[in-house]
């Protein structure tokens, strides 16, 4: 039978939650810099779970996940659901798409069967609509009836404005989803982009314990992650999101499991938790039932790639860099240079981290972004995905060592694959560079704006360093979403958050204490992000506050200080 599952033996290697801890331990290091170290938050008080999973009710069929909608187009729009139903058969689901919130102008209608083959989910691509255009729908079977939702298409040609809330990082163990239902109560949002760890797959009282996951164990097998993606579904806060917003989502790890590569992962024990293209195979069959999130290929579910046209204005292209193609992590090597006893637990772009055939996106992903930027006739090219671009050192250093560098699961421990992106960027094999690029990242539970430079603490540009006061030698931007609820590093005094900009001067915004989620609004002429934070998730709250914002100008690639921008004046309705 193996281990029980909530006692697993100890994986060898760093993990990304210790990699949050040493963060903040390694950055205290530096000389004349104090502060507290990292915190885990596992020792919350317990205030129960939050249902009974997917179980099937008495009576007539019901709507207890909520409604949601995702991957619009110009002229379609993914819509989900998912029945509980009365009994074990096949149920036939209606639904109708209309252009008000009283269903009365329909303008689409029809039906579709699932059964428990799909665990009773709904998806529905419904086509024909006009772009730029919110419409409300409501799906019903004998017995029951959604919630009402609201949903809008792409907009088409030219484009004057965009506002884009991007989340990621809800672990349901660690707090409430305040976040999400700040985000829904912004009626005037075109998208909501989600950049991963949408679930987490952790047990019982293995990573956070303010709220109890069912199933209480692990995810591991099909009926594991579908319990967990209906749990989430379940959440009040998460059903509004959906309902009231398009959202734009890629997986990172935790959809399946923690530090995840192409042949396992850090918390996946092979032969004890199965094998993992089975686990593999099993949460992303749960992921596409449970999310609006089309199938890009039915051979080959791990292909997840994709990109929308945000009118003229934008293009927003997602990637895929956990189960497809990414080379296992690195291991670290002590670094002599880093006077800390995390030295063994850091690298230098040596060794393993500086051989090219360790792969990120694979070559066939990294050949289709190429056509998708260098194609682009957008003004800005959005580049959404999971883990952090931007270099993160604890020791400065130029190329070709780089310095002390702390995360392997992050782009800094696949340097060659990030130079390959780089020379994507700056232009190469005769194609022209590629500007107004801005990377959208998630996964490390804090917010950051950084300039894009492959040698940042060299101030030569004319040799491929940068100016940390001008932005030259910068070739792009990448803004990142703190967590909804993950934690990340205790920095109540912002005295790490000084060490890390002092360390790598091409950052130019971090917050480490604070959850919450980012905003963007983007014209023509700049993209502005904000961040905005709730004040608890130790239970619900109706408070959040503006953080900070930047902006980035058309034709600069780099930071510079933006204002706090303007609702869009008369935003449809939201769903009732």
């Amino acid at each position: 039978m193996g281990r029980p599952r909530n006692l697993k033996p100890r994986r060898r290697g760093p993990s990304r939650r210790d990699f949050l801890k040493r963060t903040g331990a390694a950055m205290l290091a530096i000389p004349l810099l104090d502060a507290c170290g990292g915190r885990d938050d596992d020792n919350a008080g317990n205030t129960g779970n939050t249902g009974t999973g997917g179980a099937t009710p008495s009576g007539g069929n019901q709507f207890l996940h909520g409604v949601a909608s995702g991957d619009p187009l110009s002229d379609a729009v993914l819509l989900w659901t998912r029945v509980s139903p009365a009994g074990n058969a096949a149920v036939s689901v209606d639904y109708v798409v209309a252009t008000d919130p009283a269903l009365a102008n329909v303008v689409r209608r029809g039906s579709i069967s699932t059964d428990a083959s799909r665990d009773y989910t709904v998806k529905v691509d419904v086509g024909g609509l006009q772009p730029g255009t919110s419409y409300y729908y409501r799906f019903s079977a004998s017995g029951g009836q959604s919630p009402v939702g609201r949903t809008r298409t792409l907009p088409a040609g030219d484009t004057a404005n965009l506002r884009i809330a991007v989340t990621s990082c809800a672990s349901l163990a660690h707090g409430f989803f305040n976040a999400y239902r700040r985000v829904a109560e912004r009626a005037d949002l075109d998208l909501v982009v989600h950049l991963g760890d949408y679930i987490y797959e952790y047990g019982n009282g293995q990573y956070g314990s303010l709220r109890s996951y069912e199933p209480a164990t692990e995810a591991i097998t099909l009926a594991d992650y579908r319990t967990r993606h209906a749990q989430y579904k379940r959440d009040a806060d998460l059903q509004e999101v959906h309902r009231q917003h398009p959202m734009v989502a890629i997986w990172d790890d935790h959809e399946v499991a923690n530090d995840a590569w192409a042949g396992g992962a850090q918390n996946h024990t092979e032969g004890v938790e199965g094998s993992w293209s089975a686990r593999v195979a099993a949460a992303l069959q749960a992921y596409y039932e449970w999310m609006p999130v089309r199938v890009v290929d039915p051979a080959n579910l791990k292909k997840n790639n994709r990109s929308f046209a945000l009118g003229k204005l934008a293009d927003l292209i997602m990637l895929e860099e956990r189960f497809n193609a990414r080379s296992q992590q690195a291991q670290p090597t002590p670094d002599i240079n880093i006077n800390t006893i995390l030295g063994a637990s850091t690298f230098t772009q040596t060794g393993a981290f500086a051989d090219p055939a360790r792969q990120m996106l694979g070559t066939e992903e990294e050949g289709w972004l190429a056509e998708r930027l260098r194609g682009s006739g957008a003004t800005w090219k959005l580049v959404g995905q999971g883990v952090m671009f931007a270099q993160l050192k604890a020791r400065p250093g130029v190329l070709p060592d780089g310095g002390t560098f702390l995360n392997p699961d992050q782009w800094d421990g696949y340097q060659p694959a990030r130079d390959r992106v780089f020379n994507i960027l700056k232009g190469s094999a005769g194609a022209p560079a590629v500007g107004n690029v801005v990377i959208l990242t998630g996964d490390i539970h804090s917010a950051w704006a950084a300039d894009l430079t492959q040698d940042p603490n060299n101030g030569n540009v004319a040799q491929g360093g940068y100016n940390a006061d001008t932005g030259a030698g910068s070739h792009g931007v990448e803004l990142i979403a703190t967590s909804v609820t993950s934690p990340a590093v205790d920095d109540e005094r912002g005295a790490i958050a000084a060490a890390v900009k002092l360390v790598n001067p091409h950052v130019k915004y971090v917050e480490l204490d604070k959850r919450g989620y980012m905003l963007l609004d983007i014209n023509a002429s700049r993209v502005v992000a904000e961040w905005w934070y709730v004040d608890t998730i130790a239970g619900r709250s109706a408070n959040q506050a503006f953080g900070r914002a930047v902006q980035v100008l058309a034709g600069a690639n780099h930071v510079s200080d933006g204002v706090q921008t303007a609702p869009r004046p008369n935003p449809p309705a939201p769903a009732p």
